[in-house]
């Protein structure tokens, strides 16, 4: 293909929105059954440090094992196979594929769509619902499945969740779906129905995404939209009484205020986008959308469940009333046993019957929720994305500050709590003399107003002691008086920088905001940005573009001078980054090629931060919530990324930070347990929410511990490696080359120590292969909805008959569909192409050029001496 071919290719259509654009060049690939998930190549912290000792002349990472392959295959073929030796590797691979007794279907290539309808309603079904064909040729063959799910719920009367991940385009499907209900076509022109009055549809989101859910209808379908938010609402309002509103956006905040008025219309559909946000419900917005009047509910979220196995009880409480049955009921049957049969030590007979809840939970979850992962639909699209978890060394004055905050009375009487009173009553410390503090620092200045304290003291110490702990984790100038403060609490923080830099305070420069440029970008005594300044150095030196996230805004500020130091071209977007700028900030660091680093705030989410250009992500400090890490990391690995992503999450060694991952990690486990059925490695003693087995995670003495002396994360896990072996339930390849690199030879025991040091790195692994442990649910689910579906009644489980007993063993079961991946596999060798170079080969060609491909191969089979 000549270049001006290429690039007319590849040249976007100028009739399409880029939306629609993305949507239709990811759908050339396979049709709707094959899921090709690409493993990620591996490219350890040891690779990385490698790399700084001849940044400019050590060549890019490439994906883990494509040479040596290419190398293998070129060894032992000498090049392209002839058909005989085609058909002779092919046949024990079809055998294989043909054990389980289904018989091979044909392999094709997934056209982008064709411009005509997609039926919706069954044959013969009057009124026809169909998909219009100006929508239908843009979608995905997901997406078209997403339609039809949502659909499914429609007829039937039921709500339900769409719980793709992030970039999988939830609202191009759902905008797809109510384009069928509705009878919109290409023209704007409604079909046969005109004369019908319908309800409309409401829609809830987050006020970042209104205009965005405004513009995407607009793209792709005709609707009255207008938009309940802002002074103009008592004329919308109007206009919805008077039947003039199709589809009306209002925000969470505004509906929360103003729901019940809104909730006396009677919706066709409601649809709330970011439905985690009725997690809790004890919240107002919960109450309000509890009481709008239809059955048919839509929550779209990427992030189902975010910390406890009850959230999902309210969010399908809501979109299906009665599909878990009551909260008692979920509780005992589901939640206790999950949790406890996490435990790290739980009898066997807790293991076996948490395996038959998780299994019966996922069977009736599924039947109201579809999800799909990037891997799942479009990771054959992507080079992969490696979640690295770094623990780095706080340096000796971070250590010295952090060991002194713990000492402080505030933290002491937490710690204490519960040990006998020193004045000799039979009461604890909390209970008697030490449930207030005035000898303080914290205390005092919280209950300035009430000397004798509030009905929840001392536990109202817990979260601004967590927020200065966090605090020195990060950078020593954060616990410093803030200047934007008020006078009071300046005079407070002054004082307790003081009391915990003690002797060091010269060494930061007073008990004042430093407004030094080099003291603030000095690296010395921040451990993490000791790390960041080699890493930055790498990566920036082989072309590499960074993402720097952050949750705090003062951390940003620092970062920010650190790289004017550095010299690096940088972007910065957070809280106070006007909405109208904030696309145009987006766009210059994709296109530009001089912009080396974005910093962000973590907390500055929502619409427009679709930044594939950057092919590193690096996390400065952990949320409690792992949704919120994970969010960031997607704003890089989504769909348009063209190089593998690594990303680096920064935790401080020693800290409250470790205790945060693992928290992390134990909220991920349950959820992928509870959501998606999967068998997860025991790590913890801990069970959330029960005192009897707060363990190593749970309780206010587990957050105010001392871990300078331990590894704490490293041990929880190397403990899990010693009893996985003693079980027989150890995974083929427990440590991962983060892991190996420590000691897989006396040569790379040598590099590692010195390299590892001189960044300030004590521990490294991969975050996946810590949480995940084996494949999902086995055995088909039934998932579909009849009409005969109670929503009102209780969810009774049934026992099965002769259910096999649980074996604590990991399953070697395919996560796709092998038939086709050995079908695809060998398609790419007919080309003489490896499986990745075919995939981008595949990219720059037209539908003709494909098709003619299959013809060329199945031809060759059919006359192998050709």
């Amino acid at each position: 293909m000549s270049l001006h071919a290429l690039k007319e290719t590849l040249r976007p259509c100028t009739t399409q929105s880029s939306a629609s654009i993305s949507q239709t060049q990811s759908s050339i690939f396979l049709d709707s059954d094959l899921a090709i998930p690409r493993k990620p190549p591996k490219s350890s912290v040891i690779q990385q440090l490698r790399r700084l000792q001849d940044p400019l002349s050590a060549p890019p990472i490439q994906p883990h094992g494509s040479q040596k392959r290419e190398r293998e295959r070129d060894q032992k073929s000498g090049g392209r196979e002839d058909e005989e030796e085609d058909e002779e590797k092919e046949e024990p691979e079809l055998k294989r594929a043909r054990s389980g007794g289904v018989k091979l279907s044909h392999f094709q290539f997934d056209h982008t769509g064709p411009f005509e309808p997609l039926l919706l309603s069954s044959p013969g079904e009057v009124p026809v619902i169909q998909i219009p064909a100006s929508i239908n040729c843009r979608l995905l063959e997901h997406q078209r499945v997403g339609v039809k799910f949502l659909y499914g719920l429609y007829k039937y009367n039921h709500g339900g969740i769409l719980g793709d991940d992030m970039g999988l385009g939830k609202t191009i499907q759902t905008i797809a779906f109510l384009a069928a209900v509705f009878g919109k076509d290409g023209e704007h022109v409604r079909r046969g129905n005109q004369g019908e009055k319908r309800d409309p549809v409401l829609i809830i989101c987050p006020t970042s995404v209104i205009h965005n859910w405004e513009n995407e209808f607009s793209k792709w379908a005709s609707f009255t939209v207008s938009i309940y938010h802002g002074a103009n609402r008592d004329l919308i309002y109007d206009k919805l009484e008077a039947h003039g509103v199709e589809i009306l956006i209002t925000s969470f905040d505004t509906f929360r205020i103003h729901g019940s008025a809104l909730s006396d219309i009677n919706w066709d559909i409601v649809i709330i986008d970011e439905a985690h946000r009725l997690k809790n419900e004890k919240s107002k917005l919960y109450t309000a959308c509890l009481e709008i009047k239809t059955w048919k509910r839509i929550g779209l979220t990427g992030t189902i469940m975010q910390n406890k196995i009850m959230e999902l009880f309210n969010l399908f409480d809501w979109v299906a009333p009665g599909s878990l049955g009551t909260r008692e009921h979920f509780r005992e049957f589901y939640d206790e046993p999950l949790k406890h049969g996490q435990r790290s030590t739980a009898p066997e007979r807790f293991v076996q019957i948490a395996n038959e809840r998780k299994q019966h939970l996922v069977s009736v979850l599924q039947k109201y929720m579809l999800r799909r992962t990037k891997e799942e639909t479009i990771g054959h699209l992507m080079m992969g994305k490696e979640d690295n978890v770094v623990f780095c060394a706080m340096s000796e004055l971070q250590k010295r500050v952090y060991s002194r905050i713990l000492q402080l009375p505030d933290i002491q009487c937490l710690i204490n709590k519960d040990l006998p009173c020193s004045c000799g009553s039979p009461l604890t410390q909390v209970e008697c003399c030490k449930r207030i503090v005035p000898d303080g620092i914290i205390w005092p200045y919280l209950h300035r107003d009430n000397p004798d304290g509030c009905d929840s003291c001392p536990f109202c110490l817990v979260l601004p002691c967590l927020v200065k702990l966090q605090q020195i984790s990060n950078h020593l100038e954060l616990i410093k008086p803030n200047p934007k403060d008020d006078p009071e609490k300046q005079r407070k923080d002054a004082e307790f920088a003081e009391a915990v830099f003690g002797p060091d305070i010269d060494l930061v420069g007073g008990n004042a905001q430093d407004e030094s440029f080099m003291g603030l970008s000095d690296v010395k005594h921040c451990g993490k940005m000791r790390a960041i300044e080699k890493l930055l150095f790498s990566w920036i030196s082989h072309g590499d573009k960074v993402l720097l996230f952050s949750y705090s805004v003062r951390m940003l500020d620092i970062l920010e001078k650190f790289l004017v130091r550095k010299g690096y071209c940088f972007s910065r977007l957070d809280g106070s980054t006007p909405t109208n700028l904030r696309q145009s900030l987006v766009d210059d660091f994709n296109s530009s090629p001089s912009k080396q680093v974005f910093l962000i705030s973590t907390r500055a989410g929502g619409l427009g931060l679709n930044l594939v250009s950057a092919n590193r992500v690096v996390i400065f400090d952990p949320n409690w919530n792992p949704a919120q890490d994970q969010q960031a990391q997607d704003r890089s690995f989504r769909f348009g990324q063209k190089r593998h992503v690594v990303v680096f999450r920064l935790l401080a060694a020693g800290s409250l930070e470790e205790l945060v991952y693992s928290r992390q990690v134990y909220k991920q486990q349950l959820s992928n347990i509870a959501v998606s059925g999967k068998m997860e490695k025991r790590y913890f003693e801990g069970v959330q929410d029960c005192k009897e087995f707060q363990g190593e995670l749970f309780g206010i003495c587990n957050l105010f511990r001392d871990l300078s002396d331990k590894l704490f994360t490293s041990e929880i896990i190397e403990l899990h490696e010693k009893q996985g072996t003693e079980h027989g339930y150890t995974t083929e390849q427990e440590l991962t080359d983060l892991e190996e690199s420590s000691a897989p030879s006396e040569e790379a025991r040598v590099t590692r120590k010195p390299d590892l040091e001189e960044l300030g790195i004590v521990y490294a692994h991969r975050n996946e292969d810590i949480v995940n442990f084996g494949p999902g649910t086995q055995g088909k689910i039934d998932t579909s909805i009849s009409r005969s579906d109670s929503l009102t009644g209780p969810c009774i489980p049934k026992h099965r008959k002769n259910k096999p007993n649980f074996v604590v063993e990991k399953q070697k079961v395919p996560l796709i569909d092998e038939r086709k991946r050995i079908q695809y596999k060998l398609l790419a060798r007919h080309m003489g192409m490896g499986e990745l170079e075919f995939s981008k080969w595949l990219l720059t060609v037209t539908p003709s050029d494909r098709e003619k491909v299959l013809e060329d191969y199945k031809k060759r089979k059919k006359t192998p001496n050709s």
